[in-house]
C-alpha cells in the first residue's frame, strides 16, 4: 500500500432535547475508504473546498458517532486563488479581527519584500511569541485575546497568522485537519496562505508535518469549521477520541517547503 491516512474518530454524547445536529469530521471531498455510524441515517450537505456535513436527527438518549476512513496520500497541486477568495479572506472575521492588528502588522512584516518571505516571518513570529496550552483560552477568544495572553492552542495560532496576513493583504483562511504525527492527539487546524496566486499550508505550531494533513472543513475562521454543530436540539457533549496515522512512516518536514493541502 502507498502512502496514506487513516483516521478513527469518535464522539459521545447525552441528548436531552430531540432534534437535528450536523456532524463535519469527513475527509473533505470523500475518501478511498470510509465509514459512517450514527444513531439515525444521516442527510449529507456539500460546501465549498469539499467541506461536507453529515445532518442527523437525534433521539433523546446517550449517543456514540463513529468515523473511520482511509486516503492516498501524494504531492497535490496548490488551488488556485480566485478574486472571490480575494476579496472573502483579507477582510476582518469573528476571530481574526484583522482590522485591530494593523500597527504590528504593518511595522514587523509590512516591509518584507514578498508575500512567502512575509508569511514565512508570521509563522516564525507566532511560534515564538505564543505557548502551546492544552486547555487555554476559551472558545470566545479571538486573535487579540491570544496574542495579549501569549498562549493558545492550535485554533488560536491559526486565527493570529491568518489576521497578520490579512493586514498586510495576503488572503488567508482557516483549515480543520486530521493530523498524523500530532500530540496529543486530537482535530487540528492549520491555516492556509496565497502565494503567488496559490494556496499554501502553514502551521505555526509545528507540531505535525504538514506532508501528512488532510483536510476536514475550511472557512474563514474557526467559526466556519466546528466539528458539531445543533440545529434545534440539545445535548451534553460527553468527549471524543481521534486518532490519525500515516503510512508506511510519518514524513519529516523542516518547514522549508512550499506545501499545497489536498
Amino acid at each position: 500500500m502507498g502512502p496514506h491516512v487513516q483516521v478513527d474518530v469518535e464522539m459521545s454524547f447525552r441528548v436531552t432535547k430531540p432534534g437535528s445536529a450536523a456532524f463535519v469530521v469527513a475527509f473533505a471531498g470523500g475518501a478511498g475508504q470510509e465509514e459512517f455510524a450514527y444513531p439515525a441515517p444521516p442527510r449529507q450537505v456539500a460546501f465549498e473546498h469539499g467541506t461536507r456535513a453529515q445532518v442527523v436527527d437525534l433521539p433523546e438518549g446517550e449517543h456514540v458517532v463513529r468515523y473511520r476512513a482511509q486516503r492516498a496520500l501524494g504531492p497535490v497541486e496548490a488551488g488556485r486563488v480566485s478574486t472571490e477568495d480575494l476579496i472573502r479572506y483579507t477582510r476582518p472575521s469573528r476571530y481574526c479581527p484583522s482590522d485591530r492588528m494593523g500597527g504590528l502588522a504593518l511595522s514587523r512584516f509590512g516591509g518584507l519584500p514578498d508575500a512567502r518571505t512575509q508569511v514565512e516571518a508570521i509563522v516564525r513570529h507566532v511560534g515564538e511569541h505564543l505557548s502551546y496550552v492544552v486547555g487555554a483560552g476559551s472558545p470566545a477568544d479571538d486573535a487579540v485575546d491570544t496574542y495579549l495572553a501569549g498562549e493558545g492552542v492550535c485554533r488560536d495560532f491559526a486565527h493570529v497568522c491568518i489576521s497578520l496576513c490579512r493586514v498586510i493583504d495576503i488572503p488567508a483562511r482557516f483549515v480543520a485537519v486530521y493530523a498524523p504525527g500530532l500530540s496529543p492527539m486530537d482535530f487540528h487546524a492549520v491555516f492556509e496562505a496565497a502565494i503567488d496566486g496559490r494556496w499554501y499550508v502553514f502551521d505555526a505550531t509545528g507540531l505535525a508535518p504538514r506532508q501528512s494533513l488532510s483536510r476536514i472543513a475550511t472557512g474563514r475562521d474557526a467559526a466556519d469549521t466546528a466539528f458539531l454543530s445543533t440545529l434545534g436540539c440539545e445535548l451534553d457533549f460527553l468527549g471524543n477520541t481521534v486518532l490519525a496515522t500515516a503510512g508506511p512512516s510519518l514524513p519529516e518536514d523542516d518547514g522549508s517547503e512550499l506545501i499545497a493541502l489536498a
